[in-house]
């Protein structure tokens, strides 16, 4: 996994070091209202999710980097592949921005860098998006970036002790354009 550089961001292979910055984000309420984890409550959370995901990176089955603002550089949270299937050729992406940062395009621009990353770099066929669909705004941007909405998968996974509907978006390789 490496750095990943567009106009104004920076993704890197998330380290221990980013935990601060990211736990003011998973601390938000509003940040982690339609992620799958509970809001976190102490920096420890942080450098144990970033651990797990580190560990999933070394064994090929999830990747996560850390946004960057290049100039000045300030982490502004964080996006990457949940998951990974290499015999499918296929990946779930997951993104998440601190909140002074929402409405600014930078979602867009990092997740189109991470589509690239998974086309061109693991020669994905597949990259598939899961969203709660009250998250209003995901579901926006994913349908700017060319998703293809598939359906609604009713309560298709455990969200802070309840089992939630998800809505099931794709984009195949031969959809991307960039």
């Amino acid at each position: 996994m490496e750095k990943v550089t567009t106009d104004r961001l920076e993704l890197k292979p998330m380290e221990l070091a980013d935990a601060p910055a990211l736990f003011s984000f998973w601390s938000d309420p509003a940040v982690s209202k339609y992620m799958n984890i509970e809001t976190f409550t102490d920096v420890a959370q942080a450098e144990q999710m970033i651990s797990l995901l580190q560990g999933l990176s070394q064994e090929g089955k999830a990747c996560r980097w850390t946004i960057a603002l290049r100039q000045p550089f300030e982490i502004i949270g964080s996006c990457g592949f949940n998951y990974l299937d290499h015999e499918n050729k296929r990946a779930e992406i997951g993104y998440d921005l601190g909140r002074p940062f929402w409405g600014s395009g930078y979602a867009s621009e990092a997740i189109q860098a991470l589509l690239d990353y998974g086309f061109q770099h693991l020669r994905l066929n597949r990259i598939e998006a899961k969203v709660e669909p009250e998250n209003i705004p995901s579901i926006k941007l994913l349908k700017r970036l060319q998703f293809t909405e598939e359906g609604r998968l009713r309560q298709y996974e455990m969200s802070k002790g309840k089992l939630v509907d998800v809505i099931m978006f794709s984009l195949l390789e031969s959809d991307w354009t960039r």
